[in-house]
């Protein structure tokens, strides 16, 4: 039997992952088979890791990236997760919990019932951002972790940072930031949402998203090595004696494409991207609304629009991979593969469906 190829991204709309950089993938061709689990034994691997965190950390602006803690995780959701353990692993209350936006990603969840944490869930405000005061109202002294998100993957919203970590802070819990999307859109706003503009402990950030590496490849960035060694189990068979990481066994493909893709578009190639797909989600946007949806005003390059369902069924009928917020819009994803000319396509079929 002929093995198949994987399908084409000509289509994708809703996907948060792309193409990888070219460079990219043949980095991480190269390093399928090591383990960056056992750096001791697997010391080529070790050293590109600490070059990839040491990127990751320039990117989100951390004081002193060549000196920040951190690794490369299988995504956002294993980075999330091991923000949410580091914290309670670092606050004295036996029965700690953690503060997040409704608009917090799935995984921060998943984190709470792993961790058997209690999860405290938030409104966002009216532009569905975090909403300030019900935070504030919702951290107590058991509270080890105030969660922010900086490019929410419904609508594509940044919270007010610094103002959670004020919160937080103040409360004697941690600042987590989830940018595991938005972190290589950001740097080229005048956002606050980086380790400069605000008291963040620790922060998601994803190569395998906007920053063109090969899946899996996420990142957990920390301000402090505190945050790492809270995580530290001892592993005595291994070379390498101690392990913060959650999986052992850790893809080198994806560490290699990572710090490939990077040093291939940082900073040039990553600003290009981002401006091109924010002028493509606002082109989006105003096609829309001139046809008559309703649409929410995009702040990253992310498009929500309130499609009737039979429309929204006829689209994926016709090849098109779309999905849905929590309230039932449809979300158009600007990533680098989605095209202006890949838009147009989309709406000439929108536009033959309706008549």
């Amino acid at each position: 039997m002929q093995s198949p190829e994987p399908q084409s991204f000509d289509r994708v709309l809703s996907s948060m992952c792309t193409e990888p950089h070219p460079a990219a993938r043949e980095a991480a061709e190269r390093f399928l088979a090591t383990n960056p689990g056992d750096p001791a034994t697997y010391d080529t691997v070790a050293a590109l890791e600490e070059r990839a965190v040491e990127l990751l950390a320039t990117v989100t602006d951390h004081p002193t990236p060549t000196e920040a803690s951190g690794y490369v995780t299988g995504g956002g959701t294993e980075a999330n997760l091991q923000a949410v353990r580091s914290a309670r692993n670092r606050h004295p209350a036996a029965d700690a919990n953690v503060v997040a936006p409704e608009s917090a990603h799935f995984s921060v969840h998943k984190a709470a019932e792993v961790l058997d944490v209690e999860l405290r869930t938030v409104p966002v405000d009216d532009e569905y951002r975090a909403d300030i005061n019900a935070v504030a109202a919702a951290v107590d002294d058991a509270t080890a972790l105030v969660v922010g998100v900086a490019g929410t993957t419904e609508y594509g919203r940044v919270d007010p940072i610094p103002e959670l970590g004020r919160i937080a802070h103040d409360a004697g819990a941690f600042l987590h930031v989830d940018a595991a999307w938005g972190g290589f859109l950001l740097p080229f706003t005048d956002h606050d949402w980086s380790f400069a503009d605000a008291p963040v402990d620790t922060l998601t950030i994803d190569p395998h998203k906007c920053g063109r590496g090969v899946v899996p490849a996420g990142g957990l960035i920390a301000r402090e090595p505190a945050a790492l060694d809270a995580l530290a189990v001892e592993t005595p068979y291994l070379e390498t004696r101690s392990q913060a990481t959650l999986n052992g066994t850790r893809s080198g493909a994806g560490v290699a494409g990572a710090v490939a893709a990077m040093e291939a578009l940082w900073p040039d190639g990553y600003r290009e991207a981002a401006e091109r797909a924010a002028a493509d989600a606002t082109w989006l946007a105003d096609e829309l609304v001139a046809r008559g949806y309703d649409v929410t005003e995009p702040e990253l390059p992310l498009v929500a629009v309130d499609l009737p369902d039979t429309t929204f069924e006829a689209l994926r009928d016709a090849g098109w991979k779309l999905s849905r917020t929590g309230a039932g819009e449809a979300r158009v994803v600007c990533m680098p593969h989605v095209t202006r000319e890949a838009l147009r396509a989309f709406l000439a079929d929108l536009d033959r469906i309706r008549t």
